[in-house]
């Protein structure tokens, strides 16, 4: 029962991230990502300190790995920055089709950085969901308007899968407010400089829409923590695919969109290689890290926050 429970969780998490990916898309059509941002960065501040309160852990603000810590922050601003825009550009399947090659990107990244053997069967599904990922991009195809959102999809994925294989690395010795902080600085402090040469004016109502962005954002959070209480992590990773169906759903009644065959057969085989790679982690001794199981998070915006160090001790001690 706790299972089926912690399933519940984590697709009314996802749905709520698509719901605020929905409302990034809406306003990214009349704002830069930078003003976006901004915006959205400010409005988390409240939000994610209440959290924080919470934090007992004795320390300080030091990171224990400043270049680490550096390195994931100069990542989230990258890939929250290229996230905001590609949903504000491209249709939303096509968006989250290519952020779903999170788990392809970690499985690579894992080598180096956690030192993860990588097995036969592991690399033959990175290597078929990055085929799939080509056919999402279509590279050399007609419509070229929208090449650079494709780019920016892609970048997103790049860079939040790297944050989250940094957080695997050093957050057993990094406090969580230390993770969770020092992005959202990041992101307020490089946005505020950027934003003043593409800032146009905001009615009330359209800040009202940043503060749902950083709402739902968190709220979506705390639906996925709870999920990973109640669900083991084989089990709530893959429910992050649900959100195909919310896209496809939001994005035909609400923008006109509708899934091309390209994207269609690119999404199935990227989703069909990341259950793939989970399932290999799921077992103990396919893999030494599982860092995709470990991430226990969706791809990285400014106004997200990256649950896996609060759930350390949490589901330790289930």
């Amino acid at each position: 029962m706790a299972g089926l429970k912690g399933v519940g969780y984590a697709l009314v998490s996802f749905a709520i991230f698509a719901t605020h990916d929905v409302v990034i898309k809406t306003l990214g059509a009349i704002y830069a990502p930078f003003q976006l941002i901004f915006f959205t960065t400010l409005l988390s501040f409240p939000l994610i300190t209440i959290m924080l309160m919470r934090d007992t852990t004795p320390g300080h603000l030091r990171p224990v790995h400043p270049w680490w810590i550096g390195v994931r922050t100069a990542a989230g601003v990258i890939g929250g920055m290229s996230a905001f825009y590609a949903f504000s550009v491209l249709p939303l399947a096509q968006t989250y089709a290519i952020l779903f090659a999170s788990p392809l990107l970690i499985t690579v990244l894992s080598i180096p950085i956690l030192g993860e053997r990588v097995r036969i069967r592991r690399w033959l599904a990175v290597i078929v969901g990055l085929c799939g990922v080509m056919i999402v991009l279509r590279p050399g195809g007609d419509d070229a308007s929208l090449g650079l959102g494709h780019l920016a999809a892609l970048t997103a994925a790049i860079f939040s899968s790297l944050a989250s294989i940094i957080v695997r690395k050093v957050g057993a010795d990094e406090r969580s407010v230390v993770l969770l902080l020092y992005p959202l600085l990041g992101n307020f402090i490089v946005m505020a400089c950027i934003m003043p040469f593409y800032y146009i004016p905001m009615p009330v109502e359209h800040i009202g829409m940043a503060g749902i962005i950083s709402l739902f954002g968190f709220v979506a959070g705390l639906f996925l923590i709870a999920a990973y209480k109640n669900s083991e992590a084989a089990i709530v990773a893959p429910m992050q695919y649900s959100q195909i169906i919310w896209a496809t759903i939001f994005g035909y009644f609400l923008f006109g969109e509708s899934i091309d065959r390209q994207t269609l057969v690119g999404a199935s085989i990227i989703i069909a290689s990341g259950l793939y790679i989970v399932l290999r982690e799921s077992r103990g001794y396919a893999s030494a890290n599982r860092p995709v199981l470990q991430t226990r998070s969706r791809h990285e915006t400014s106004s997200t926050f990256r649950i896996s160090p609060l759930l350390r001790k949490a589901v330790a001690g289930r």
